[in-house]
C-alpha cells in the first residue's frame, strides 16, 4: 500500500479554510444556539417533564457538535499550515458563537442546581434519564457553583479577548519561531519549531542534538517576554474567575474536569516519587553510553546505537502495516479501525514547513470521524506517536452510538486508550529484536515514554503548581518563570541532569491550552492505568477485547476511581495499583542495566 502522508480534509468541510460548507455550519450553528436558549429559557425543571428535558439535551447536543465539528476543522488548518489567515479568522468567527451557547448551558445548570436532592435522584431514576443520570448530575452540581446568569454571560464575553485570546496569542508568536540549522554541506536553513524539536531530540548524532539545543533556547528565550505576558495573563484570567466564583484551590477545576479525587492524585505522585532513583540510574547510564558523565537535556530521546548497529526505521507505510498487525494480536476490531484510518487519510503525517509541532488526534462528531496530526520522520518514536494517536481515535469511534452527554470523557481516561496502543507497539518491537545491542536500542524507546511521564510530566506538574502559587501574589517575570522551570526540572530529576532547558515552559504548547487546566497529571495517569489494563489484557489474549471496549465506553459515566474499581477491581487511593505499574516498568530499567552493563 502507498497511504497518504497528507490527510484529508476535504470529506469533512470541502475547500479548508474557504470552505463554504463550513461557513454554512457556522450560520446554521446561530440558528441552533437560539433554539437550544429558547428551549432551556421554557424549561421549568419543578414539572419533572423528562421529555422536555430531553428536548434540551438534543438541542445541546446539535450545539456542542457543531461547535466541535466546525473547531476541530478550523484547529486542523491551523496545524497543517500556521500561516492560514483565513483560518485564524474563523476560528476569532467561532469563538465570538460561545458566549451565547454558554449562556444558555448557565441557565440550564442553574435550573437543575435548586431541585432538592430526593426529589433529583427519583426523577433520575426515570428509565430514559437512567444511562445519563451521572452526567446529569454533574451538570446540576456545576450550576451550583454558578453566579448569576448576567454575570455568567460577562465571563464568556470577557473571555474571549482574555482567555481565549492569550492561547490564541502563543500561537501567533509560535508560528513566528524559526530555529536556524546548519547543514553538512555548510548551508544554513531554517527550521520550523516543530522540525527543529523532532531533530534535536532524534537526531543520532550528538553534535547535531548540541548545537540544535543551543539554537532551541536562544530561540525561545528571544522572545521570552512576550511569552511571560501570555501566560501570565491566561493564568491570570483563570485565578480571577475562580476567585469571583468562590473557588481557593486552582486543582480543583482539573479535579473535577477529570472525575479525580484529589486523593487519588497526591497517591499516584507520592508512589512515583518513592521509585525515582532507578529511572536516574537508567538516565545516567545512558549518558554514559553517550560517553558523558551525566544526562544531557537534549540527549534523554536520543537513540542509543551500539557497534555497528543499524537503528530500525519504518517508513509510513511500513509503519501501518506493523500497527495494524500487532493491534490485531489483542483486538482484531482495533487492527481493522487503525487500517481503514489509514486508507481513508485520515492522518496527516508528512514532513514539510509551517506545520505546528507536536501530535494529536481530533474528532468531528457530525462525521462520526477522527484525524491525527503529526510530523513522521520514520522513527520507532513516530510510530509509536502514530499508535498512540489510533487509541484515541479508536476510543471515540467505540462511543458514537452513546447518549452525546455520555461521549464527553476526561482527559486523564482518554490517555488510557492511546497509551495501551503504544505499549502494544512497544512490546511488539521488542520481540522483534535479534541482537543484544537492537534490544537495548529498543529497551531504551520503550523507556523514553516512562521518563516521558516520571520525570518530564512530573517537572511540568510542579512548575505549574509553583508558577499557580506566585501568580496568585502577582506578576511573574520571565527569568522568574524560567527559574521555576530549572528548580522544577532539578526536583523532578532527583537533580541528575548535567544541563538544563530554562524555557521549557514557553516551547511547550500545553501550558498555553485555554481549556483545560494542568495539562500534565493526566498523561500520567492514563500511562500508568494502562499498565494495568495492558497487563489484563496480555493474561486474557483476545477474550479481552470485548471487556476493554466496555470499559472505554464507560469512560464519561463515571468518576475514575468507580471506572477503576468496576473494570479492574482497583483502589486508585491506595498506593498498591500504582506499585504495581511502576514496577512493571522497573523490569524494563533492570533489563537495560543488565544488557548495557559490558558497554561501559
Amino acid at each position: 500500500m502507498n497511504y497518504a502522508m497528507s490527510w484529508d480534509l476535504d470529506s469533512i468541510f470541502p475547500g479548508g479554510s474557504h470552505s463554504n460548507k463550513l461557513q454554512q455550519r457556522m450560520t446554521q450553528l446561530d440558528e441552533q444556539i437560539i433554539a437550544f436558549h429558547q428551549a432551556v429559557q421554557a424549561f421549568q425543571p419543578e414539572k419533572r417533564d423528562t421529555d422536555e428535558l430531553l428536548t434540551i439535551l438534543k438541542w445541546n447536543t446539535k450545539v456542542s457538535n457543531g461547535f466541535e465539528q466546525c473547531g476541530s476543522f478550523i484547529e486542523a488548518l491551523l496545524s497543517a499550515d500556521v500561516n492560514d489567515t483565513k483560518a485564524k479568522l474563523l476560528s476569532g468567527d467561532l469563538t465570538k458563537k460561545i458566549p451565547g451557547y454558554q449562556l444558555a448551558s448557565t441557565i440550564f445548570s442553574k435550573k437543575l442546581a435548586p431541585i432538592e436532592d430526593t426529589t433529583w435522584k427519583q426523577w433520575l431514576t426515570e428509565p430514559k434519564l437512567e444511562d445519563i443520570a451521572f452526567r446529569l448530575s454533574e451538570i446540576r452540581r456545576d450550576g451550583s457553583k454558578l453566579l448569576s446568569e448576567a454575570e455568567e454571560n460577562i465571563f464568556s464575553t470577557l473571555s474571549l479577548d482574555g482567555l481565549n485570546a492569550w492561547s490564541q496569542h502563543y500561537d501567533t508568536i509560535v508560528a513566528s519561531i524559526t530555529v536556524p540549522f546548519t547543514e553538512k554541506d555548510g548551508t544554513t536553513v531554517e527550521l520550523s519549531a516543530g522540525q527543529a524539536f523532532n531533530k534535536m531530540m532524534g537526531d543520532p548524532d550528538a553534535a547535531v542534538r548540541a548545537a540544535l539545543f543551543e539554537k532551541w533556547e536562544q530561540a525561545w528565550s528571544q522572545k521570552a517576554d512576550l511569552f511571560s505576558d501570555t501566560l501570565n495573563h491566561l493564568d491570570g484570567f483563570r485565578l480571577s474567575t475562580q476567585k469571583l466564583h468562590g473557588i481557593d484551590n486552582y486543582l480543583q477545576e482539573p479535579l473535577e474536569y477529570n472525575r479525580l479525587k484529589q486523593e487519588t492524585l497526591e497517591t499516584m505522585w507520592t508512589t512515583i516519587q518513592k521509585n525515582k532513583q532507578p529511572f536516574v540510574d537508567y538516565l545516567t547510564r545512558k549518558a554514559q553510553l553517550f560517553g558523558n558523565e551525566k544526562m544531557k537535556w537534549q540527549d534523554q530521546d536520543a537513540p542509543i546505537i551500539l557497534g555497528d548497529l543499524q537503528e530500525q526505521t519504518y517508513t509510513f507505510d511500513e509503519a501501518a502495516a506493523f500497527i495494524v498487525e500487532n493491534f490485531r494480536e489483542f483486538s482484531p476490531k482495533m487492527a481493522d479501525f487503525a487500517q481503514s484510518a489509514f486508507e481513508k487519510s485520515w492522518i496527516e503525517a508528512e514532513d514539510r514547513s509551517g506545520k505546528r509541532p507536536g501530535g494529536y488526534c481530533t474528532s468531528f462528531p457530525e462525521s462520526q470521524e477522527s484525524r491525527i496530526f503529526m510530523t513522521y520522520s520514520n522513527s520507532i518514536n513516530e510510530v509509536a506517536t502514530v499508535a498512540h494517536e489510533l487509541g484515541h481515535a479508536f476510543h471515540s469511534d467505540n462511543m458514537w452510538d452513546l447518549p452525546s452527554l455520555n461521549q464527553e470523557y476526561a482527559m486523564n481516561v482518554a490517555e488510557t486508550a492511546s497509551t495501551f496502543a503504544e505499549l502494544i507497539v512497544a512490546d511488539a518491537t521488542l520481540k522483534k529484536a535479534q541482537t543484544k545491542a537492537e534490544k537495548i536500542n529498543l529497551l531504551d524507546v520503550k523507556m523514553q515514554n516512562a521518563i516521558a511521564m516520571f520525570m518530564n510530566i512530573h517537572t511540568r506538574y510542579i512548575f505549574e503548581n509553583h508558577f499557580y502559587q506566585a501568580r496568585q501574589k502577582g506578576l511573574v517575570s520571565a527569568e522568574q518563570i524560567s527559574e521555576m522551570m530549572v528548580d522544577a526540572q532539578k526536583e523532578s530529576y532527583l537533580d541528575s541532569l548535567d544541563n538544563y532547558h530554562p524555557h521549557f515552559w514557553a516551547a511547550k504548547l500545553h501550558f498555553f491550552i485555554d481549556d483545560v487546566p494542568f495539562y500534565n497529571f493526566p498523561y500520567t495517569f492514563g500511562y500508568l492505568f494502562s499498565m494495568g489494563i495492558y497487563a489484563v489484557a496480555n493474561e486474557q489474549g483476545a477474550s479481552f477485547e470485548d471487556e476493554y471496549i466496555a470499559l472505554l465506553r464507560d469512560t464519561a459515566a463515571m468518576t475514575t476511581e468507580e471506572l477503576a474499581q468496576k473494570h479492574l477491581g482497583v483502589d486508585l487511593t491506595q498506593p498498591d495499583f500504582w506499585q504495581a505499574g511502576i514496577n512493571k516498568v522497573l523490569e524494563d530499567v533492570d533489563e537495560f542495566m543488565a544488557l548495557t552493563e559490558d558497554y561501559l
